[in-house]
């Protein structure tokens, strides 16, 4: 998500970086990543925001070694990004599972179905990772037009009128349950990354547009419903081997209203110039990020977590 490439002309939004109080927490380090996870796969599974958090990933990666050394895929049919330094023999791949639960566009009632008590079909290739980053969230509270599901099932019965927050709590609940079934906490380390901050607000369609500058105190309320943070918490604390790390970056992603794309985004996953489109009548994007940007900080928690991991354990 290059906003520099998609003809964005400020640059002040590419000089910020978040710091902890009180607890320095090391700069990411491309090569002792990939040496930390040598012969080892790392998998991000969920929606957008975690591709925009694998891109992010990729690049910070792709940069410390000769591109001829690394190989770069695209399946779409199982819905799989995927990127491997031969050198180190370390992938990281991305799975497209915006609810985690199964999403049947298909169902013979014609409706599109989310099967609560089922995990993504996809989910039989996160078996086996080493290190896996989930997220779920943004997709089970779009309103109106934008919801992408007819009808919820669960126990093979067919809802129309359950309360998204319990759908939401049965689906997290059978990702929790896949995670304790199938994770062997001594071996994969499992993050669930919490909610990312949408700038969008109730007085102005543009919302973002035209933003230079962070938000510079907590004055910021995002329009997530609470239980999106607080079924996960529960969930978490819930696990008995302490199998699930919390990467909570909502914080520190709310003081950042102008480093979204805005107009300055992809259409389809392609780049955009003022030569090929007028962006100026694009809706503004206000939930993904630019790169370089806000989820470079995600994966520095991530590096340093890992690394933390590695250094209490030795």
């Amino acid at each position: 998500m290059s906003c520099q490439k998609n003809a964005r002309p400020d640059f002040e939004y590419l000089k910020w970086r978040w710091e902890a109080i009180n607890c320095e927490i090391p700069l990411f380090n491309a090569i002792d990543m990939m040496e930390m996870l040598r012969n080892k796969r790392m998998i991000l599974a969920g929606d957008s925001l975690n591709r925009n958090m694998w891109e992010s990933l990729v690049c910070l990666l792709h940069s410390s070694v000769p591109s001829s050394s690394v190989e770069l895929h695209d399946n779409s049919t199982i819905s799989r990004l995927f990127w491997k330094s031969k050198e180190y023999n370390f992938t990281v791949e991305f799975y497209w599972s915006p609810f985690l639960v199964e999403f049947n566009t298909n169902h013979q009632s014609g409706k599109r179905v989310l099967v609560l008590d089922k995990l993504s079909p996809n989910s039989k290739m996160w078996k086996g990772a080493d290190v896996m980053v989930f997220n779920s969230g943004y997709w089970w509270v779009q309103p109106g037009d934008y919801r992408r599901w007819d009808l919820f099932e669960y126990e093979g019965k067919l809802i129309d009128d359950m309360p998204v927050e319990l759908a939401y709590e049965r689906g997290m609940r059978t990702w929790a349950t896949w995670i304790e079934n199938n994770v062997d906490p001594d071996i994969a380390t499992v993050f669930f990354r919490s909610i990312s901050a949408e700038h969008k607000t109730k007085t102005s369609e543009r919302w973002c547009y035209n933003k230079t500058k962070l938000v510079v105190d907590d004055s910021y309320a995002s329009d997530y419903p609470n239980y999106l943070v607080e079924i996960i918490e529960s969930l978490i604390n819930g696990f008995s081997k302490s199998q699930v790390k919390y990467l909570n970056i909502t914080k520190l992603s709310k003081y950042r209203i102008e480093a979204h794309p805005s107009i300055y985004r992809y259409k389809d996953w392609k780049i955009l110039t003022q030569k090929n489109e007028d962006i100026l009548s694009l809706h503004p994007d206000c939930s993904h990020w630019c790169l370089p940007g806000v989820p470079d900080t995600w994966n520095r928690l991530l590096y340093a977590s890992l690394l933390f991991d590695i250094k209490r354990d030795a």
